[in-house]
């Protein structure tokens, strides 16, 4: 593989994954929960334009899917402390327990398809998954360099 085609491909497997294993777990939950719930429990409270542009979605998309998450619990909002015209969004304890769940059953629906790596395939994910932790870090964080 040329080194053009790498990024690309680990975005594209890492899309495939996530549908592979949402499928094989039949959890019909969108995606875009998971990144929301995901980000909130990495950064803490937000604003809902911030999530927005993070789940790369409109504010009017966002805000009616706040809206679902609070309704079930997930989440909560509350006025901006720093601007009382904006709202922030927060995850809730049932929120951070539903992430570590859907989180167990991604591991335990996609372990059999890399079963049968060995020491060395492991080694090269470890550090493929350390790279790509350190280089989507700023991004989680809001801040787009």
């Amino acid at each position: 593989m040329n080194r053009v085609d790498v990024i690309p491909s680990l975005v594209l497997s890492g899309y495939a994954l996530g549908r592979i294993a949402a499928q094989d777990a039949g959890n019909d939950a969108p995606a875009a929960q998971w990144r929301v719930l995901s980000l909130l429990t990495q950064t803490g409270p937000r604003r809902v334009g911030e999530l927005a542009a993070a789940a790369r979605t409109t504010q009017p998309g966002m805000t009616r899917l706040i809206g679902t998450l609070e309704r079930e619990g997930l989440v909560h909002r509350s006025p901006d402390p720093d601007d009382s015209r904006a709202i922030t969004v927060a995850i809730t304890e049932a929120g951070t327990a539903a992430v570590d769940e859907w989180r167990a059953e991604f591991r335990s629906t996609i372990a059999p398809r890399f079963a049968d790596l060995d020491d060395d395939d492991w080694a090269a994910l470890t550090r493929a998954a350390r790279i790509l932790a350190e280089r989507t870090t700023a991004d989680r964080a809001g801040d787009h360099q």
